[in-house]
């Protein structure tokens, strides 16, 4: 079950950012967050007893073409987790959330422009739903350029990293 204050917070993220709209399930819960051009729809599906703490729900327009361009274009090329270039590999976030490049405030990013990392080199923190969620490399190589800003939000197959195979 969502907690009203995690639900508020997903709102929030939405109102700051460029991100146009959030689906996520749970065993007994799903949660349908959606911001159209002028106002924002909230569809909230759940059992009886919890639907009357919820807001009401609208009706959910189907997104726009170029909602998830990125994602498409990857998956119908079949190059995910490719990049143009030749011999580069493009790390992606596996689910929507913020992006953290070090692992607290003060301290300094996972990885540079220029490390060498492996398979298991952490390089940064997403982190959804309060949790902190590690990403690895997922391959060995260099560093060659850092796609994402600290603190930002990002979304699902949004590219993050480009590393140069080694």
């Amino acid at each position: 079950m969502f907690k009203i204050g995690e639900i508020r917070e997903l709102i929030r993220l939405l109102d700051e950012t460029s991100l146009s709209e959030i689906h996520l399930e749970s065993e007994d819960m799903k949660l349908h967050l959606k911001k159209p051009d002028p106002e924002r729809v909230v569809q909230v599906a759940a059992p009886a007893p919890t639907a009357a703490v919820m807001p009401a729900a609208a009706p959910v327009q189907a997104p726009a073409p170029s909602a998830q361009p990125a994602v498409a274009a990857q998956e119908a090329s079949g190059a995910a987790g490719r990049d143009s270039e030749e011999g580069v590999h493009v790390i992606t976030s596996p689910m929507v959330g913020t992006f953290y490049r070090a692992p607290s405030p003060d301290a300094g990013p996972f990885v540079e422009v220029g490390q060498q990392v492996n398979s298991k080199t952490v390089v940064c923190i997403v982190e959804a739903m309060k949790l902190m969620n590690e990403i690895e490399a997922e391959v060995n190589g260099e560093v060659v350029e850092v796609l994402a800003q600290n603190g930002q939000l990002v979304e699902y197959g949004q590219p993050l990293f480009k590393i140069r195979l080694s």
